[in-house]
């Protein structure tokens, strides 16, 4: 094929380098007009004084997950909320605004300028990121500027940044070759016109980008150009299958051959066109095709794969479809073949549906869904699912139309595709059986969960007792991938219930996952393991909640909603063993992480582990609110935390600690016999006893704990029940029942090292009195008086100190004073409040000078004093 030489049209690049001084440049025009051809030609352009990321957008993208990871790959990958710095993993579910905010951060954190060139916007099918890359288009950092190409106008508010001045607008007729240029373009192809036939060729193509390139290679050599330019007129359409036709037909056999055989490929390497053309050096001839500008495109640094020009592309394949029509499906079914064995299963989907075998498609579809969906491309398996003919009823396609429906809440459909899918399984052969029977127990064991029919959890756990066996590694594989789903799905619901069962099956999924390179299901898998071994060892459920985090964190997924299981359970572990400090700090990324999470599951836990921080540190009415926001958030879920006694029982005492003995009391006796009998409701009507003055009834109501009469969770309700006994004796006038109370209570905390029984029942007094030379545990002792002593505000701080204070600091002030005790820097806490780093820089200054503090650490101990920082609240 003969060169159609690039030109250099200095008027366009002349025009984008103007534009980078502004932010965004826009250039919307339609195919061919040569938008990617400028783009390549400027960002290839020497002695640029800043660093292009061009990020093209693959065709017909349906998952923009793909998109976002590639931009923040192209930008270089900076830092995220929760110390990630490597580029996230992709996952079956993402959240576009975090990842548009790694983005935004990886450009701010950019040393040198930086040029985003995003090409074919259009073909990006997903408002939501339309609306994330408005955002981040509007709020650039001022060092970096935005290209963006696409074929039409596209739903990108950016009148603010229009009416800023820093907004280029590049249309189609702009793009147009004026006639000086068409002529410099036949000129560097080598083609000699005469001026009247170069403006008639102008004329012709009316200056399009794309008709003057295929003009200029059937041009090269034609024995009577004079005719060539005459015979072609009309539509741009029209016009361009005229040249497509005229260049194939001036091209070698073996170059029309791979043309044509390959041109139903969105992409394709020298391998793959080898396999459709049926002969070797393929890749020579793509390789030659792109140094000749012929329409040919390298995707990869070391041009292996390549794209043709969508409009070039197009019109081949319809020239394929006029000469070769009975080669068609035949070239589709080898594409699919050749996809399917190098583990690209979606582009073998698609080929397998345009060579019309539906059947085939299914299978594959089914088959791998759940891997397709893991792999974070759940929108593709959407599309496909769209892509088959309406009204036809693919048996083998019901187990993912389940889930499909139960992904969007469709729950009465989702149960009557899965009975579908259950009988279309027993037809298959017994390796696949197998398979499609777990991924079907998995779905199901979802929808009870969704229905809150836990008791049907129990009768999916059979199937996936036994190891997964098939006929091939692939076989093996995909059935690895569904029983990690499933015991993931197992062990949480299981853990939901209070189910020992639950740490077996977490910790097998979590094994599994690692074993198959599952990153994601691993996470999950430990970050659920936290909550479900907590009671049976708070180290057990530290040592599960930071590995799950540090693996998060490591893959890119530290704010993602994923780690809030680890991110609570890791705080509540700490809350227990007096670490407040650390607490906070964890509870404030897990109210981050779950910004974009509207369970009610994960909320309630967070507001339970808020509560008991907050009460610990005697802030009892604060407390209040968030325990009873956990009742409240417990009221609508149909299952019961194993733990829900002891928040009631927490949120019962709290009431009765705020003089508020008599709603306390009420509410006690509004409960069922079953949880009124339990040790932490026995604990909580004993705090009521005591503050109405009456130590004898206390006692009492401790003993069924203290005897094991009444049933309790664990240790944690006897070191409390230990701690009210030596309360009640204390106030009876008996040290020595008080200091052997505070004793047995020391002896049960030391395992653990709990700390929150003590603070919570405010034990300080009672444990000052208790000789230090007589117990056991003076280490211990000492360390709780420790925390007890800095967990309650400084009797010097007053609370009109904090209502002076309070009211002098302003909000966007408080704003940032609330974000101090993270370890976030001031230019992640400007990114967080959607402000300038100078903006946080003032607010700092003021705030420093308010508080009388010297420095950041200072300020957060002194607004701690005062009260003036929540837990849980970051805006």
């Amino acid at each position: 094929m003969r060169t159609a030489r690039l030109i250099a049209r200095d008027d366009l690049l002349a025009g984008l380098d103007r534009a980078v001084a502004g932010k965004v440049t826009i250039i919307s025009a339609p195919a061919g007009s040569g938008k990617t051809s400028l783009l390549r030609a400027w960002a290839a352009r020497a002695g640029r004084a800043y660093r292009v990321a061009f990020v093209p957008v693959r065709r017909a993208e349906a998952d923009a997950q793909v998109f976002w990871l590639a931009l923040l790959n192209a930008v270089g990958p900076a830092p995220g909320p929760g110390g990630d710095s490597e580029l996230p993993t992709a996952t079956p579910e993402f959240n576009v605004r975090i990842l548009a905010d790694r983005v935004l951060s990886a450009l701010a954190r950019a040393r040198d300028r930086v040029v985003i060139v995003i090409d074919d916007l259009h073909e990006l099918n997903s408002p939501e990121s339309l609306v994330e890359l408005t955002r981040l288009l509007a709020n650039l950092p001022p060092r970096v500027h935005a290209i963006v190409a696409t074929r039409h106008d596209l739903w990108l508010r950016l009148h603010q940044v229009r009416l800023a001045g820093e907004l280029t607008e590049i249309r189609g007729e702009e793009l147009r070759f004026t006639e000086r240029e068409t002529r410099d373009l036949l000129d560097a192809s080598g083609i000699a016109l005469s001026g009247a036939e170069t403006a008639l060729l102008h004329q012709r193509t009316e200056g399009w980008a794309a008709g003057l390139r295929l003009a200029a290679i059937s041009l090269a050599g034609h024995p009577d150009p004079e005719r060539f330019i005459a015979e072609f007129s009309g539509s741009e359409r029209t016009v361009a299958e005229y040249l497509i036709a005229e260049m194939l037909e001036r091209q070698p056999d073996v170059v029309q051959n791979l043309l044509l055989r390959t041109s139903l490929l969105d992409r394709v390497n020298g391998d793959l066109a080898d396999l459709l053309t049926g002969r070797p050096g393929s890749e020579r001839i793509l390789l030659s095709l792109e140094d000749a500008n012929a329409f040919v495109v390298s995707l990869d640094p070391e041009r292996t794969w390549f794209r043709y020009h969508h409009l070039f592309g197009d019109l081949v394949r319809l020239e394929l479809r006029r000469r070769l029509p009975e080669e068609v499906l035949a070239l589709h079914r080898r594409a699919a073949g050749w996809f399917i064995r190098h583990g690209q299963v979606a582009d073998a989907i698609r080929h397998t549906q345009a060579a019309g075998d539906w059947p085939a498609a299914a299978r594959l579809l089914t088959d791998h869904s759940f891997r397709m969906t893991m792999d974070g491309q759940g929108e593709t398996v959407r599309a496909l699912l769209r892509a088959f003919p309406p009204g036809t009823a693919h048996s083998e396609l019901a187990l993912v139309r389940a889930a499909r429906s139960l992904a969007w809440g469709h729950l009465d459909e989702t149960a009557a595709d899965l009975k579908v899918a259950a009988a279309y399984a027993q037809t298959t052969p017994p390796d696949r059986q197998r398979r499609l029977t777990i991924a079907i127990a998995s779905l199901r064991l979802r929808l009870a969960t969704r229905r809150g029919h836990l008791a049907d959890v129990v009768e999916q756990a059979a199937f996936l007792a036994a190891p997964v066996t098939g006929p091939s590694e692939e076989d093996i594989a995909l059935g690895h991938d569904l029983r990690a789903v499933a015991l993931m799905n197992l062990g949480t619901v299981e853990a939901s219930m209070g189910l020992a069962e639950a740490e077996r099956h977490l910790l097998e999924g979590a094994v599994l996952a690692r074993k198959i390179g599952r990153p994601y299901l691993e996470v999950r898998c430990l970050a659920q393991l936290g909550p479900a071994s907590k009671i049976r060892s708070l180290a057990a459920a530290r040592r599960h909640c930071e590995e799950a985090i540090a693996l998060a964190v490591r893959h890119g997924w530290g704010a993602e909603w994923i780690t809030a299981p680890a991110l609570v359970t890791l705080a509540e572990t700490m809350v227990w063993t007096g670490e407040f400090d650390e607490a906070e700090r964890c509870l404030q990324r897990a109210a981050r992480a779950l910004q974009a999470d509207t369970g009610p599951d994960m909320r309630l836990l967070l507001h339970q582990a808020s509560g008991m921080l907050l009460a610990a540190r005697g802030r009892h009415h604060e407390a209040l609110a968030e325990f009873s926001a956990s009742e409240c958030l417990r009221s609508q879920l149909n299952g019961s935390p194993a733990t829900a006694g002891q928040v009631t029982g927490w949120l019962l005492a709290t009431r009765a600690r705020l003089g508020m003995t008599a709603e306390a009391s009420a509410a006690l006796a509004a409960l069922s016999d079953e949880l009124a009998g339990s040790g932490e409701l026995a604990n909580a009507r004993a705090v009521i006893f005591l503050a109405t003055g009456d130590p004898a009834a206390a006692l009492g109501s401790v003993r069924a704990v203290l005897d094991g009469t009444a049933p309790v969770i664990g240790d944690v309700t006897m070191v409390e029940a230990q701690l009210l006994a030596g309360l009640a004796h204390r106030a009876l006038g008996d040290p020595r029942a008080a200091n052997r109370a505070a004793e047995r209570a020391l002896g049960l905390a030391e395992t653990d090292r709990l700390v929150l029984p003590f603070a919570m029942t405010d034990s300080r007094d009672l444990l000052a009195a208790l000789p230090a030379h007589e117990t056991a545990h003076a280490a211990l002792l000492a360390d709780i008086l420790d925390v007890l002593r800095s967990a309650h505000p400084s009797s010097a701080s007053s609370p009109a100190d904090a209502a002076r204070l309070a009211a002098a600091l302003s909000p966007g002030e408080l704003r940032v004073l609330r974000y101090l005790p993270t370890n976030l820097s001031r230019q992640e806490i400007a990114g967080e409040l959607s402000v300038s780093i100078n903006t946080v820089s003032t607010h700092l200054s003021n705030i420093y000078v308010k508080l009388d503090a010297n420095d950041r650490s200072a300020a957060v101990h002194r607004a701690r004093e005062l009260r003036l920082l929540t837990v849980g609240r970051t805006s």
